[in-house]
């Protein structure tokens, strides 16, 4: 059956032979404020801190709370999208964003704002699952790769704003501003979204009305998530042997395994375990996995080195970080456009060769290391993570059909985040295990509260453990990636491979 005619206002751009220009800017606004905001907020966590006179670990649950909310909720949103549609579920979530941005603004509790910032990463997972799967599915097979690093370039330049913006706001108007500043933008990516993003057919709302959301997969599924996060980032606080981290770690274990099994049985599963079938996704998505798993810590890590371990300012440590978000951003659409010609799995083995050698090169920082060594490890690791990540998607993502592409979308995001916390855990008990075989303090605490130079030297050497350790993590995703294989063969015939791409956009 085809598509419903679009009404008036929407003609000009669903029928513009730019179309799929028009859904990337439409897309790519949702998608550049949640990584900004979520930026922005950190940078104002110091003050909020202040504001409500609590503790920074307290504070920290603005952050932390908004992963496992956005983590839980990701796949549930992935497989609702695929039921009822993209659009409704992407410019829902922008609303609900939006609304919950401006309760945290408001909030005169320090309780009310967590849990603005909770319901808010729920949001932002309707916005996440659908981000990828919308730019993807309205550009042709043989440019899923430009598609994947134009989503790329939207996550780099967001990463590079939110911290610039967000540090500004807090400077001049405080740390309230940080959150009406996403007010409007968010408001033009709805009007964007709707204006462009075409409906669903008469057939995809039939095809979708018959099939039931799987409830208790999504229970098992987010609550297993949940646990096994909340465990990863309490661990290096708790210690792992810990009565509530193993718990937590079994209690993980006890419903992943229920939520297989479930899946196994279930008419219409949340997740179809059957993708794992495909050779090029599953190796595709443990070679993201074990990415993420190896580079977070260079995220977590570098600014205490930078600031408490070479104490220098924030504002010159930040800019010696900055390299790796403008690497992300301008060679995130290069690396794309040449997987389209030269295939996905050579330039994601040159990305994860260059990841390899900048852990490597992290691994070598001491007390006295030059600052432009460091800049240049940061450029190395920034080539390697934009040179990985949008081949790697455009694999990922060519390996099933488009009707799959939002739970797909979804999990592929829920192992980026899952990946970083986890990541993160280990960096950070590697690190204290160390300080404390050294006799010093097993606590980053110990650094950030003064600590004296031997203090720093033992964070530093713990710090070298754990890059050489991410070293081997990226050299294992380096073999996978060079395992995998490729997609699956180029269309043949690229005027029909264009043809196909529209019908199915932007479902609403």
């Amino acid at each position: 059956m085809p598509a419903l005619p679009a009404p008036g206002p929407m003609k000009r751009f669903t029928n513009s032979p730019n179309y799929r220009w028009w859904v990337y800017f439409a897309v790519a606004i949702g998608m550049f404020l949640t990584v900004m905001d979520q930026s922005g907020v950190n940078i104002a966590l110091p003050e909020i801190s202040e504001h409500f006179d609590a503790d920074l670990p307290t504070v920290q649950w603005l952050s932390l709370g908004y992963v496992l909310a956005t983590s839980a909720a990701i796949m549930p949103m992935g497989r609702l999208s695929d039921m009822v549609g993209r659009k409704r579920v992407y410019v829902t979530g922008t609303g609900f964003f939006i609304l919950f941005a401006v309760l945290g603004g408001m909030s005169q509790s320090l309780s009310l704002l967590i849990t603005a910032k909770v319901l808010q990463g729920i949001a932002s997972s309707a916005i996440q699952a659908n981000g990828m799967a919308l730019i993807t599915e309205v550009f042709p097979e043989r440019d899923r790769g430009k598609a994947m690093g134009m989503y790329m370039a939207i996550i780099g330049s967001g990463a590079i704003t939110g911290p610039i913006v967000g540090g500004l706001l807090v400077g001049s108007f405080g740390w309230r501003s940080v959150f009406f500043a996403g007010v409007p933008v968010g408001i033009a990516g709805i009007i964007a979204t709707m204006l462009v993003l075409k409906g669903r057919s008469a057939e995809q709302a039939s095809t979708g009305s018959r099939v039931k959301f799987d409830w208790l997969g999504a229970g098992l599924s987010s609550g297993s998530l949940v646990a096994f996060l909340l465990a990863m980032t309490n661990a290096w606080r708790l210690g792992w042997g810990s009565p509530q981290i193993v718990g937590g770690i079994a209690l993980s274990v006890v419903l992943a395994a229920g939520f297989i099994l479930w899946e196994l049985r279930a008419k219409d599963p949340m997740l179809d375990l059957g993708l794992f079938k495909n050779r090029v996704f599953s190796l595709a998505i443990s070679a993201r996995f074990v990415s993420f798993l190896g580079g977070s810590s260079v995220y977590f890590l570098m600014p205490f080195y930078l600031i408490q371990g070479l104490q220098l300012s924030p504002s010159r440590a930040a800019l010696i970080m900055v390299p790796t978000s403008i690497a992300m951003a301008i060679l995130g659409p290069v690396s794309g456009r040449l997987s389209d010609k030269v295939g996905t799995r050579w330039p994601a083995v040159f990305g994860m060769v260059c990841s390899t050698v900048a852990m490597f090169l992290f691994s070598r920082l001491t007390v006295s290391t030059p600052e432009f060594m460091i800049v240049v490890a940061m450029m190395i690791s920034g080539v390697g993570m934009a040179s990985f990540g949008s081949p790697n998607s455009s694999a990922i993502m060519g390996a099933h059909p488009r009707e799959k592409y939002g739970i797909v979308t979804a999990f592929v995001n829920l192992t980026r985040t899952s990946a970083n916390v986890t990541g993160v855990a280990l960096a950070t008990i590697m690190v204290t295990i160390t300080m404390g075989s050294l006799g010093y303090e097993p606590s980053l605490s110990a650094i950030t509260d003064g600590g004296d130079e031997g203090a720093r030297v033992a964070f530093i050497e713990g710090m070298a453990r754990a890059f050489m350790v991410s070293t081997g993590l990226m050299a294992g995703a380096t073999a996978l990636s060079l395992l995998r294989g490729e997609t699956r063969a180029k269309s043949p015939n690229p005027q029909a491979d264009q043809q196909t791409a529209a019908p199915t956009s932007g479902d609403d």
